[in-house]
């Protein structure tokens, strides 16, 4: 009944336009007088399961929501605070459910319902619910870092409390209540929040870093704690701290310093990326990236937008519009559909593997390998470098060839001829295509297979 109820309201929750809907236990259904309830969900077993976890794992990836007690005149009340559905209606055991008058049914049962819910969902955006409610001023500015958001837009922190909080209700990351009130956005605290872990609903949400000391997952380094302030508070401390843990070789130009063996600013913007473009409304997941001796993989929750064969030359699409938006005018990512050209050509500067995208059924990964030698490179790794290598030439009105694609992995003369069977074995693949069917085989230039 708990797990169909859920599903229900958050699915009314969103027909009705609200953020959240509520179970309560412990009062009166006929005269809503307080008789308590010894119930709580958070002891009570399924079996030998926990019911909180067998609900979670019932209830499909989307469904947000928290049981909490508190006391009135001595007697315990139980909450259920059920976060509203977002994109795709919430279901329990694969079935979506409403509420019908003061009954719980499936969603298919009433077509009606089911039209409009389906339109809501499409305008509904997670960055604009309610994360934390009912706050005085000073305790709204002082659950996020404003100062940052005034500095990175560059304009100037006004003088008092009234004239700052105007302009976070402007850019939707406050809202005045009707009782005076003012509530924070999970775009206020997934960008500026001093502490992730002040929301419940978004404490899962930290970026969390993992260092081990191999090419497996068998010893960890260093495990630290979450980053717990919002995204564009700790974006630039995540990359130092990845950062501190790749190798580097020692250079001496007029001065002596250290240069990484990977790509940072390549790094930084897949990490961006990953803030941007994650699926927020998957609960209980985060952006997580874990460092290893002979590669980086940053993973996200949610599945690409746009193709990956398409990555590089396809328009920008945003999954989450207002966090984009408010992130391209802090200057911290563009909204040009350019970051994985710079992800891509940082790479074949230092002539390294390109990325690897790996898309699972609710997450994406990014890898990012250290350099190899050509001969020790997978032929999957080889394909992708040289395709993505063709659409890098293509966008720069550019094409292919077999000596653009030598000085790509950084080989000699002598090695024309693997570039060719790789070149060869790219067209098997459909990856790349000649520009001129006509060209003499030594002078051949190659496309991608879309262009």
């Amino acid at each position: 009944m708990i797990g169909q109820d859920i599903s229900a309201l958050a699915n009314g929750a969103t027909l009705a336009d609200k953020d959240y809907a509520y179970m309560v236990w412990g009062i009166d259904d006929s005269t809503h007088e307080v008789v308590g309830t010894n119930l709580d969900l958070q002891v009570l077993k399924k079996g030998n399961e926990e019911i909180e976890a067998w609900l979670r794992r019932m209830l499909s990836s989307n469904a947000v929501f928290r049981f909490e007690r508190t006391e009135i005149d001595g007697k315990t009340v139980g909450i259920l605070t059920i976060q509203k559905a977002i994109r795709t209606p919430v279901t329990f055991q694969k079935v979506p459910y409403v509420r019908n008058g003061s009954q719980t049914k499936k969603l298919a049962d009433i077509s009606s319902l089911q039209e409009k819910l389906w339109t809501k969902l499409g305008q509904g955006r997670y960055e604009m619910l309610v994360a934390v409610a009912d706050l005085s001023l000073e305790r709204a500015l002082h659950i996020i870092d404003y100062t940052k958001y005034f500095d990175a837009v560059g304009i100037s922190i006004p003088s008092g409390n009234e004239e700052i909080v105007h302009y976070l209700i402007e850019d939707s990351l406050a809202i005045k209540q009707d009782n005076g009130l003012y509530s924070l956005t999970n775009l206020a605290m997934l960008l500026f929040a001093r502490r992730l872990s002040d929301c419940p609903g978004l404490r899962h949400k930290a970026i969390r870093v993992v260092a081990y000391d191999s090419v497996n997952r068998l010893n960890i380094k260093k495990n630290t704690p979450p980053f717990d302030e919002g995204y564009a508070l700790c974006l630039e401390n995540v990359v130092k701290y990845i950062d501190a843990f790749l190798p580097g070789k020692e250079v001496i130009d007029t001065i002596r310093h250290t240069e990484s063996m990977y790509p940072v600013p390549a790094i930084r913007e897949a990490l961006a990326n990953a803030c941007i473009h994650q699926e927020l409304s998957i609960s209980g997941s985060s952006i997580l990236v874990e460092i290893f001796t002979d590669r980086i993989e940053i993973t996200n929750p949610g599945v690409p937008l746009v193709s990956t064969d398409r990555i590089i030359d396809n328009p920008p699409r945003s999954r989450n519009e207002a966090i984009s938006s408010l992130m391209r005018r802090m200057r911290m990512c563009e909204e040009l559909g350019s970051g994985w050209d710079r992800i891509v050509m940082s790479c074949e500067y230092m002539q390294l593997p390109a990325p690897r995208i790996t898309v699972y059924e609710e997450s994406t990964k990014v890898t990012f390998f250290e350099k190899i030698k050509y001969s020790n490179m997978s032929e999957e790794d080889r394909l992708w470098s040289c395709y993505m290598h063709a659409c890098i030439m293509y966008i720069q009105s550019s094409a292919l060839t077999n000596a653009s694609l030598r000085e790509r992995f950084g080989l000699p003369l002598s090695s024309s001829g693997s570039m060719s069977r790789l070149i060869k074995l790219a067209q098997e693949k459909k990856l790349i295509k000649p520009l001129d069917n006509s060209t003499a085989p030594r002078y051949m230039r190659y496309i991608p297979f879309w262009a």
